[in-house]
């Protein structure tokens, strides 16, 4: 796999009609691309359970709302954490891995106050979205994902029930006209 193949970095839109429910809708931040597989978590499935209960030490980190999203359907009881850098162009803080821009994983296992200085708008993803080798690009060939690239703001976007029509109808063209397509076409 060339650097040119790899979605690391880039959204995946779910196509309208791509008919698995775990990503109906879904707009998926690719994290890791390899021969080996890919890793990826939906942006916009928030769940109504708190940081606070579940990761109460986090809970001044968590960007808002402060709430768990739903990552994907891979290990739902890990979580992945994704976080912006305070200050861009500087040195990444220990335990920071950069994804797209300024935002990049964070390692939960590093105490949160070594971590505060450098990271902010914490975003805590329980499960992750997982292909193994040669899967993603099986469904990528038969058309189930757009992919687009994506804006370090996507992963904080405020309104996660629009993110899949607001990401789609700022790519312009035949995606844009996507946006608007029925949730059910058999009842249009």
């Amino acid at each position: 796999m060339t650097a040119a193949d790899t979605t690391t970095g880039k959204l995946l839109i779910a196509e309208p009609m791509l008919g698995d429910p775990n990503f109906d809708r879904s707009v998926v931040l690719m994290i890791e691309h390899r021969s080996e597989g890919a890793v990826g978590v939906v942006l916009n499935r928030p769940t109504g359970i708190e940081v606070s209960s579940v990761l109460h030490e986090w809970v001044d980190l968590a960007g808002a709302p402060p709430v768990i999203y739903a990552g994907g359907p891979v290990q739902p009881n890990g979580v992945i954490a994704l976080a912006r850098t305070r200050n861009q162009g500087s040195p990444p803080a220990p335990g920071w891995s950069p994804v797209v821009g300024d935002v990049g994983t964070i390692d939960l296992n590093r105490p949160p106050a070594d971590l505060a200085p450098s990271v902010a708008d914490i975003r805590f993803f329980a499960g992750y979205s997982g292909w193994g080798d040669g899967q993603l690009e099986a469904e990528l060939t038969e058309g189930a994902w757009l992919v687009v690239d994506a804006l370090p703001d996507d992963v904080f976007a405020p309104d996660p029930d629009a993110m899949w029509r607001s990401v789609l109808r700022r790519q312009g063209g035949r995606l844009a006209m996507l946006a608007d397509f029925p949730a059910h076409p058999s009842l249009n």
